[in-house]
């Protein structure tokens, strides 16, 4: 079975909108209003709502239904929302998505409880369409908590130290992206208990698309037209972060010049932003934007080459859109 990409974006249209009404009715009538009003604040901030599509199409690929894993899809929204809140307040960000985060809102305490309290009400609406394998179900589960802290742990580690290997990055960011959208496939997978293999293929599309979704975000952050990405084009190299580009043209770099510039960066600890095309060209002269394409390319490769196992029914080939929409993305 095959289906157009128009009809990939109306299914996507369809359930991430799904996703939203779900959103904005889960803490309904919950008390003290001082807890759950920064709750709902953080869960009506939008976003692509990449996780439960995830877990919605996943379950589907391997014999399951939507109507299955709704609440498990809300229940890693919900995850992934908590995890923004609490990587907000230590990296002191006053916005996202447009809006002030959540502790600028309102306090760090108030911010820090919302989070808090969203890992217990993520938990509670899996545990709904837990009908079996709810040992490994929630194993998973509580596993990508600690790869997102243990990830979040590692972006902060690094930004003191100025040894960083390409190899420490990427775990870092499976470990703080890639591990969630693993988690969500997986997860969509046991609920409506999948064979083995099926399991593991659609994990390893999740885990390989993860990676591949960081990837394209280091590099749209310096290719991107801002109008489109939403924030401020080479806010990376502003806030002297060590991503793939970053790290790559510190290997591919001979010239004193150009060593000097890069080095300018761990030195400062970020750049001026009026310096953002400088850096743009020298990615350029370097070749690094050319490398981290081919690198997202082989990565979105490898989260197609897992799905193969499957058999071809729509869920599989939401996947396959899904991952080619992605590498194609401007924001």
């Amino acid at each position: 079975m095959n289906i157009t990409f128009e009809e990939f974006s109306n299914i996507y249209n369809l359930e991430t909108n799904k996703i939203e009404k779900l959103l904005s009715k889960l803490l309904n009538n919950r008390k003290p209003k001082s807890l759950y009003e920064p709750c709902e604040y953080l869960l009506s901030g939008g976003g692509k709502r990449l996780r439960p599509f995830l877990v919605l199409i996943s379950s589907r690929a391997t014999g399951g239904k939507f109507k299955d894993v709704y609440n498990a899809a809300i229940g890693i929204e919900v995850l992934h929302n908590f995890t923004l809140a609490h990587d907000d307040i230590m990296d002191n960000s006053d916005l996202r998505r447009g809006r002030l985060t959540l502790h600028k809102k309102y306090d760090i305490n108030t911010a820090i409880l919302a989070g808090d309290n969203l890992i217990a009400i993520a938990y509670e609406s899996l545990l709904k369409d837990c009908k079996s394998n709810v040992k490994k179900i929630v194993q998973t589960f509580t596993q990508g908590i600690i790869e997102v802290c243990e990830g979040q742990s590692l972006d902060k580690e690094f930004e003191s130290r100025n040894d960083v290997s390409i190899s420490e990055y990427k775990k870092m960011i499976y470990k703080k992206t890639a591990a969630l959208a693993e988690m969500s496939c997986k997860i969509g997978s046991l609920i409506v208990n999948a064979n083995k293999k099926y399991v593991n293929a659609v994990s390893q599309y999740g885990k390989n698309l993860g990676i591949a979704f960081q990837i394209q975000d280091d590099l749209l952050d310096i290719i991107a037209e801002e109008e489109k990405f939403g924030k401020k084009i080479g806010s990376d190299l502003i806030e002297g972060k060590k991503t793939f580009l970053f790290l790559n043209a510190i290997k591919k770099a001979v010239n004193e010049s150009d060593i000097q510039l890069l080095n300018n960066v761990i030195k400062n600890k970020g750049i001026k932003p009026n310096e953002v095309s400088i850096y743009r060209k020298l990615y350029f002269d370097l070749g690094v934007i050319d490398l981290t394409k081919k690198e997202i390319e082989k990565y979105t490769k490898l989260a197609l080459k897992s799905l193969e196992i499957l058999p071809n029914n729509d869920g599989k080939q939401l996947m396959i859109h899904l991952a080619n929409s992605l590498i194609n993305r401007n924001k």
